[in-house]
């Protein structure tokens, strides 16, 4: 991008008006969602939730997989090496990228209906453990009152057979004391302790649920909240713990962080929160680059009222997909407090090692963007997440990883890949879209405006300075825009630029 200064000489520019060159806006072309990426199963149930809805199948099948990811969490991994111990737990983020009306939210809820049944029947039986310990704790009263007296006994005589005795007892009080907890599988809105609390309460991990993801990744862009982003770091690989010391509220263990994020975004408020991060250095921790399942697809060229019951079969046989996977046992831990994980069979190990060789490839090509670079690097540990969840559902629990999962599992990769390259090249270079806004809205400025005038609109993606500068630039260099000089009043001040809009804008071809 020119600087300003060189677009035209001293004083005003000339009056005649240049040729207006149409602002690059395509973004790349993406792969249409192939239902077959599915595991067996459920492609019926989404099919049937995509006619009924009318949004992009996309949206439904990656919410889909992050709650698959989200129940199977820390009950089972998977080494991606046939023999060396890199262990990766199937955690996946996603994010499901378009306008307002193109129907995130009634995917994301259809998506996640197996889920919340779950979490529905949890919190019944929940209410009814209360109930039940609530009535246990007028028995626990008396029960205690005794106890008490048999130990004064006890200590008086010096018996230590009934002094041993009585303390498996008290130990099987405190324990019948103990509140009951409410198995848990979404959270919303949880401060990082409370969720650290629940994590503890709930070891195989959690999902977080948010309709908007923007106002959650801004969050954590701020100053005062770096240890949430931190946290939330952790949580994505799933495999480690964390402790949390504060003066006040003492010391908090978490052994399990495995959390799981699903969330819708705009594509206007995405762009310019990734275009901070890569250019100005706050995303280099890789936080984007997580949300592996992250698609934008093409909006739905047509619409159809579609006003039916759901398919009832197809709805009862995912159903119980999400049952199966929720019962399903824990993997032993070995003696360094690890998951014992998976393998691929020799087919499978196969395909992820041919796999994998092109990966590094292409990571290491000249010319590649480095946020795209780190990007693709996050699919080191996708590809046998998406082969072990699949094979989790196809094959059984506690099975090696089939050939057959592992070609879903590179096929849902490809598939994502073209996806990142539509996401990121918005965010690498999105002046051509920012202006895009700004020609849109340009009946909303005056004649002459400046760009504080643009910033103060607060229109988004332009709030920050360089953003507006060069999405101005853009439109000058394009043609639209005429740029004039003019004095400041104060002494030595440096001129100020202002812009006007060129006459035959609707003109051009």
């Amino acid at each position: 991008m020119n600087n300003i200064d060189e677009l035209f000489p001293e004083g005003d520019v000339d009056s005649v008006w240049p040729e207006i060159i149409p602002l690059n806006t395509v973004l790349p072309d993406v792969e249409r969602f192939n239902y077959a990426l599915l595991p067996n199963g459920l492609s019926d149930w989404v099919k049937d939730i995509v006619e009924r809805t009318q949004c992009p199948p996309d949206f439904v099948a990656v919410t889909v997989m992050v709650g698959l990811s989200s129940l199977i969490g820390r009950k089972v991994a998977i080494h991606p090496k046939q023999f060396d111990d890199w262990l990766v737990v199937p955690n996946l983020w996603g994010a499901l990228i378009g306008r307002p009306s193109a129907m995130k939210s009634p995917a994301m809820a259809e998506g996640l209906r197996p889920l919340k049944r779950l979490a529905a029947q949890a919190g019944k039986q929940y209410k009814s453990e209360i109930k039940e310990h609530q009535v246990g704790q007028v028995f626990a009263k008396q029960k205690a009152t005794l106890l008490d007296q048999n130990i004064k006994a006890a200590l008086k005589k010096g018996n230590h057979d009934d002094i041993m005795k009585l303390q498996s007892e008290v130990m099987a009080a405190l324990d019948e004391q103990k509140l009951p907890t409410e198995k848990r599988y979404i959270v919303n809105d949880a401060t990082i302790e409370k969720l650290g609390e629940l994590l503890n309460q709930n070891p195989n991990g959690l999902l977080l649920e948010r309709d908007e993801l923007t106002g959650w990744l801004k969050t954590l862009d701020r100053e005062d909240r770096a240890n949430d982003r931190a946290f939330y770091l952790e949580c994505f690989n799933g495999t480690g713990h964390y402790t949390y010391d504060r003066i006040g509220r003492g010391t908090l263990h978490i052994e399990s962080t495995t959390v799981s994020v699903i969330g819708g975004l705009q594509p206007s408020k995405l762009r310019p929160y990734v275009w901070h991060a890569i250019n100005q250095g706050a995303g280099d921790d890789g936080l984007i680059q997580r949300f592996q399942l992250a698609v934008y697809p093409d909006d739905n060229g047509s619409w159809t009222n579609v006003d039916r019951w759901p398919d009832k079969k197809s709805r009862e046989d995912a159903f119980d997909i999400f049952e199966q996977l929720d019962s399903m046992e824990i993997m032993p831990l070995d003696d360094e407090e690890r998951i014992i994980g998976l393998r691929f069979d020799p087919d499978g190990q196969q395909v992820f090692d041919d796999w994998r060789s092109e990966l590094e490839v292409k990571i290491r090509e000249s010319g590649i963007h480095q946020a795209i670079e780190s990007h693709l690097a996050k699919y080191r540990s996708l590809m046998p997440s998406l082969a072990l969840i699949i094979n989790e559902v196809e094959q059984g629990h506690g099975l090696a990883v089939t050939e057959t999962s592992s070609i879903k599992a590179a096929a849902w990769c490809q598939y994502l890949e073209s996806h990142a390259m539509r996401i990121y090249a918005g965010a690498v270079n999105p002046a051509a879209l920012s202006a895009e806004l700004i020609l849109r809205r340009r009946h909303n400025l005056p004649d002459g405006f400046t760009q504080r005038v643009v910033q103060r609109k607060g229109w988004t993606g332009l709030t920050d300075t360089e953003h507006v500068k060069v999405s101005i630039n853009e439109l000058v260099e394009c043609g639209y825009l005429k740029v004039t000089k003019t004095e400041t009043s104060l002494a030595g001040g440096r001129p100020s630029l202002a812009y006007s809009w060129n006459p035959n804008i609707g003109s051009e071809k």
